[in-house]
Formats: structure tokens, C-alpha cells, sequence
């Protein structure tokens, strides 16, 4: 089945999507922020440019949108169009996800992760319960976290 819009409407829906202060990361941003916690955002001298940086507590947060990050979710769904397109992107995308982590582990950063399904969709969790997780995990030793939908 092709696709149900033209290439110029389906070019101008895709390039309308942000890479950046994107909903789901304005939510954990804003109630971070209101429990007291500061933080650089999208640092680019860090490998992926996390979402937030954390000095004091030397630690850095992802918000990853499912799609984009391919998480095996209910929000995740493969296009049905330029399948090759698409799976060169995934695995590139998830490719550089996994050697940023590792480079970010090495430098001794501490890094979660929160995505997008924890915060929207039939599987969401409580956004109140993602900030105290996040806080505590920042409060913390723990060297990762990671936060999805039920």
C-alpha cells in the first residue's frame, strides 16, 4: 500500500518534527526544574547532545522519541514505504545511540533514559512517578536508568 499523502505534503509533515524541545522533553524539563534541579541543555561537546546535563550530579538524560530511537513499543511502527530508506535510518540511529552511550560510560558520565511512551500513549506512566524516579536515580550512584511505558 503507497503512502496516503503526496511526497510534498509527507516532506513537509516530516521536516515539522522537532529534534529538539520536543513535548515529552518539555514535561521532564519543566518538572525537573520544579523539584529544583538545574541543567545545560543539549550540550553539544557531549556525544548525542543529551537532552539535559547535570553536572553536580555528574549525569546526563535522554527523552527519546520511539519512533526515531526505534523502542519496541506501541508507538513504534516500521513505514511501509522505502523499507530500505527506513531500516538504513533505524539502524543508524540506534547504531549511534548504543557507541554515544558506551563513549558517555567511558567519560564517566552517569545517563538515562526516559521515552517517549513513559510519558504518552495507552502505557504511560504517571509523569509526577517519572520525576521521583529521576530524581532519586539523580540523587544517586546508579550509573543508568531507564524509564518506558508499562
Amino acid at each position: 500500500m503507497g503512502d496516503i499523502v503526496s511526497p510534498e505534503k509527507r516532506s513537509e509533515m516530516m521536516s515539522g518534527i522537532r529534534g529538539k524541545d520536543t513535548k515529552p522533553e518539555m514535561m521532564i524539563r519543566s518538572g525537573l526544574h520544579n523539584l529544583g534541579f538545574r541543567y545545560k541543555l543539549h550540550d553539544r561537546a557531549l556525544p548525542g547532545k543529551p537532552d539535559l546535563k547535570f553536572t553536580k550530579y555528574n549525569a546526563v538524560v535522554f527523552v527519546h522519541g520511539c519512533f526515531w530511537h526505534k523502542h519496541d513499543c506501541h508507538l513504534f511502527k516500521m513505514p511501509l514505504t522505502r523499507s530500505a530508506f527506513w531500516e538504513k535510518k533505524f539502524e543508524s540511529n540506534t547504531s549511534n545511540d548504543k557507541k554515544n552511550m558506551e563513549i558517555l560510560a567511558k567519560m564517566g558520565w552517569r545517563i538515562a533514559i526516559i521515552w517517549e511512551c513513559a510519558l504518552r500513549g495507552k502505557k504511560s506512566i504517571e509523569l509526577i512517578d517519572i520525576l521521583k524516579t529521576t530524581d532519586n536515580w539523580l540523587k544517586s550512584k546508579n550509573r543508568f536508568l531507564e524509564i518506558a511505558g508499562k
